[in-house]
């Protein structure tokens, strides 16, 4: 029978991931299988609920088996993002169709779109564009514009094409014979700020908790008892401000040699971030300095979270070092027990399970964790160290 694969964040989970879901259960006869970032996410920020929750969002509304996006992958950019995601679904040797939304809705589209960057015509004209120093997705889509179509290059002008884009790319280098499906997005824009209907952004859900302001319309009933749990603990909504001292105290007394080996980082770039640090007294102020037309803000957040943190490209161009399991229903535990067979990497149902994995594998194991205790200095009361060894994974 068939299984589906989605890549999320759920950050939080609204209407439009519930309908996102209910798509995928379309080419699902045995299940879902998410693949879900932990605590730290792709524009280099913090979840605003730990993965504990926001796993238990995701099997109340759909899901049968959540895995963790490791760390590296989930701070990475688009491209490493994708990879991880389809590293972690191919893997499990399960997943037939990969499910995922975008603007266009239109496969067919975001195939071509995909042929097109793998042109060796592309790959010159984008190199061509960044000498002129253009960003690196700026140029990408001037080279597809001036090799193939107005078409194919306004598919790159939209997040969540570009996203779906990179989710072919990564099947087809890895060789997974994944299916895909696009689901049109529904209500907003990504990241619009004005909700439509039922459905508001994630973005501007997450502006609101922070806040204080009701999201109960844009949020399904189950996960919405979740969030209030949630908060109703002290463990929502978590808030990179307070990170913020930590991280500055970080740069002020970092050299370059801390920026070796990070994502992200080169042509002198860490110089920029540096020089830029001395002339701030906040991040924002920081990234601003350091901003270019060639370095975007998305690529000097993601730089200075993975020098914090610790994630080095190193971690990234391994691969996905195991699978492991966040949550499971009674579907999702069947699923589990076929995996013992069809299962690439090493899978981990308990933390001690990462004692017996590659120096590799247990290197970003131990770096989850630690990246964890500091998420949790983050969250509006304090939790301790170690909860990424405490905490159960979740059964529905």
């Amino acid at each position: 029978m068939p299984v589906a694969g989605v890549i999320a964040e759920f950050n939080p989970l609204h209407n439009g991931h519930v309908y996102l879901l209910s798509q995928a259960k379309q080419f699902a006869g045995d299940g879902v299988v998410v693949v879900m970032s932990g605590n730290f996410t792709q524009r280099a920020d913090l979840a605003l609920l730990s993965s504990r929750w926001r796993t238990k969002m995701a099997l109340s509304s759909g899901a049968d088996l959540v895995l963790e996006l490791p760390l590296p992958f989930a701070v990475g950019s688009a491209g490493f993002f994708a990879r991880g995601g389809v590293e972690t679904l191919a893997s499990l040797g399960l997943v037939d169709t990969l499910v995922f939304g975008s603007e266009c809705g239109d496969t067919d589209l975001l195939l071509q779109t995909a042929d097109a960057l793998l042109s060796s015509e592309t790959e010159r004209t984008i190199q061509a564009f960044m000498k002129q120093g253009l960003s690196f997705p700026s140029a990408r889509e001037r080279a597809v514009r001036a090799c193939f179509s107005d078409t194919i290059a306004d598919v790159l002008k939209a997040p969540n094409n570009v996203l779906g884009v990179e989710y072919i790319l990564a099947s087809k280098k890895l060789g997974a014979p994944f299916a895909f499906y696009s689901v049109p997005r529904v209500g907003t824009a990504h990241d619009a700020q004005t909700p439509q209907d039922d459905f508001a952004s994630a973005s501007f859900l997450r502006t609101q908790m922070k806040k204080g302001f009701s999201v109960d319309r844009y949020v399904p009933a189950s996960a919405l008892e979740l969030l209030r749990e949630a908060t109703e603990k002290g463990e929502c909504p978590a808030d990179f401000k307070n990170l913020e001292t930590a991280v500055l105290a970080f740069l002020r007394k970092a050299s370059p040699a801390d920026f070796a080996g990070v994502p992200d980082v080169s042509e002198g770039i860490e110089n920029r971030i540096l020089d830029a640090v001395r002339a701030a007294d906040s991040l924002q102020a920081v990234f601003d300095n350091a901003k270019t037309k060639r370095y975007t803000h998305a690529r000097i957040r993601r730089i200075v979270l993975c020098a914090f943190l610790g994630v080095t490209k190193k971690m990234q161009e391994e691969g996905v070092p195991y699978l492991r399991v966040l949550g499971a229903n009674e579907r999702g535990l069947k699923l589990l027990k076929r995996a013992e067979e069809t299962a690439k990497k090493p899978i981990l149902l308990r933390a001690s399970d990462a004692r017996s994995l590659s120096e590799a594998g247990q290197a970003v194991f131990n770096l989850t964790c630690k990246a964890t205790d500091l998420y949790n200095l983050a969250l509006p009361e304090t939790r301790p160290c170690g909860t990424e060894m405490t905490d159960p994974i979740c059964f529905l």
